[in-house]
C-alpha cells in the first residue's frame, strides 16, 4: 500500500515538473519574440511651439440701454379722444401719438380770445385819449395791463391744448401701447415706451484696481446670447466719479457702433458680456489645447524629437500652463519656441514611443467659430 502511494507521489512530481519546464520554455520563447518584434509607429499630427502677441483685456457683465429712451406719459389729466399708433412701429420726432379731449379748453380759448380782442380795442381807445391828454397815465397803464393779462390767459389755454396733443420727442421705436380711446389719463400715467435703439450703450462695472488701466476711448467688444455669433464693437465714453462702497467697483459706460445692426438684435435691458481691450500686448508661448494631457499630478505634452535610432519618438514633458484663448493655451514653463509637440492622437502615446507625423489634422484657431450647419 505504501509503495503505491509513494509511486503516485513520484509520478505527480514528475508530471508537474514537466509541465512547469514546458511553460517556462514557452514564456521564454514569447519574451524573445516580443523583444524582436517592434510596434509600428503611432500616427499623430504635430504642432510647433510658437510665440504670439495676445491682447490683454478685462471681462465684465453688463446691461444694454438705448442712447435715448423714455416712457411717454400724460402731462395733464384728460380723456383719450384719438390714438395714432398701435405699438411696435418706428416714429420720427414730432409725430402725433395721442390726442386728449379738448372741448372745454377750446371753449375757454374762444372766450379768452374774445376778451383779448375787447381789451385790445379798449387799449387803442385809451391810447388816443391819453395822447390828447384826456385820460390819466394810470388809466392808460391799466388798459395796457388788461391786454397783457388777457394775452397771458390765451397763451395758457393754448399751452394746455398743446399738452393734450402728445408727440414723439425723438426718433425711435415704440413699445406696447398702454392706453386706449376713451380712457381717462391721470398725470404721469404711462402711455407707451419710446426707445432710440439705432445707437446702444452698455453699462457695466469694473473692479477698482482696474482704474489705473481703464480710460475713456478704450475699445470694447460686446456679445449677447440674443445675437449668437455677433460681436458688437464700441468704446468707453464715461466712467463714474465714485466707487460703490459695497462692491468696490466703478460703473462704466460704453457706446456701441450699431448703426448697421438690425433693430431686433439688441434691445434695452439685455444681458451682455463685455470685454475691455487694454493697450498692453502680452508676448506668450502657445500650443494647441489638444496637445496637452491634463492630469491631477501635472499637465504634460509629448515633445517630438529624434531618438538614438534616428527615428521620431515622443518624450513626455511636464509643463506649466497659463491663460487659454480659443483653441490655444499659454505655456509659461517647460517648452521653448520652435519645439515640435504632438497634437492629435496624444492619448495613444507613451514616453519613448516612435511616431509617424501626418500632415492632415485639426486646425486650431484663436477665434474659433461654432459650426451650426
Amino acid at each position: 500500500m505504501k509503495t503505491r502511494i509513494l509511486l503516485s507521489i513520484v509520478a505527480l512530481v514528475v508530471i508537474g515538473g514537466g509541465l512547469i519546464f514546458l511553460k517556462l520554455g514557452q514564456f521564454q520563447y514569447m519574451g524573445e519574440v516580443g523583444a524582436a518584434t517592434q510596434l509600428p509607429p503611432t500616427a499623430i499630427t504635430a504642432a510647433r511651439v510658437e510665440k504670439a502677441d495676445w491682447e490683454t483685456s478685462i471681462g465684465s457683465i453688463g446691461t444694454l440701454e438705448a442712447a435715448q429712451g423714455v416712457t411717454i406719459t400724460a402731462d395733464i389729466p384728460g380723456r383719450v379722444s384719438r390714438l395714432f399708433f398701435d405699438g411696435g412701429e418706428s416714429v420720427t420726432a414730432g409725430d402725433i401719438l395721442l390726442e386728449q379731449e379738448t372741448s372745454a379748453e377750446t371753449a375757454q380759448l374762444d372766450a379768452a380770445e374774445s376778451d383779448l380782442e375787447l381789451a385790445q380795442n379798449n387799449l387803442d381807445r385809451v391810447s388816443r385819449l391819453f395822447r390828447n391828454k384826456v385820460v390819466s397815465r394810470s388809466e392808460f397803464d391799466s388798459a395796457r395791463s388788461q391786454v397783457s393779462a388777457t394775452q397771458a390767459q390765451v397763451d395758457n389755454i393754448t399751452a394746455t391744448l398743446a399738452k393734450k396733443r402728445i408727440i414723439a420727442p425723438f426718433d425711435g421705436r415704440l413699445g406696447l401701447r398702454l392706453a386706449n380711446v376713451g380712457q381717462d389719463l391721470s398725470q404721469g400715467v404711462p402711455i407707451v415706451s419710446l426707445q432710440a435703439i439705432d445707437s446702444m450703450r452698455v453699462n457695466f462695472s469694473l473692479p477698482q484696481q482696474a482704474l489705473s488701466q481703464v480710460k475713456a476711448g478704450l475699445a470694447v467688444r460686446v456679445t449677447t446670447d440674443a445675437a449668437p455669433g455677433s460681436v458688437f464693437e464700441g468704446e468707453i465714453t464715461a466712467i463714474n466719479t465714485e466707487i460703490d462702497a459695497t462692491t468696490r467697483t466703478v460703473r462704466t459706460q460704453a457706446t456701441l457702433n450699431t448703426s448697421k445692426t438690425s433693430p431686433n438684435n439688441l434691445l434695452p435691458g439685455m444681458f451682455a458680456n463685455v470685454e475691455v481691450i487694454l493697450p498692453v500686448v502680452k508676448n506668450v508661448l502657445m500650443v494647441p489645447l489638444t496637445a496637452v494631457s491634463f492630469a491631477s499630478f501635472g499637465d504634460s505634452v509629448f515633445v517630438i524629437e529624434n531618438n538614438d535610432n534616428d527615428e521620431l519618438s515622443a518624450r513626455q514633458q511636464f509643463v506649466q500652463l497659463g491663460e487659454r484663448r480659443g483653441d490655444f493655451v499659454e505655456v509659461t514653463q517647460g517648452l521653448e519656441e520652435g519645439q515640435m509637440v504632438a497634437n492629435d492622437g496624444v492619448f495613444k502615446l507613451r514616453n519613448g514611443a516612435t511616431v509617424k507625423v501626418n500632415e492632415a489634422g485639426s486646425t486650431p484657431s484663436l477665434t474659433p467659430q461654432p459650426d451650426n450647419a
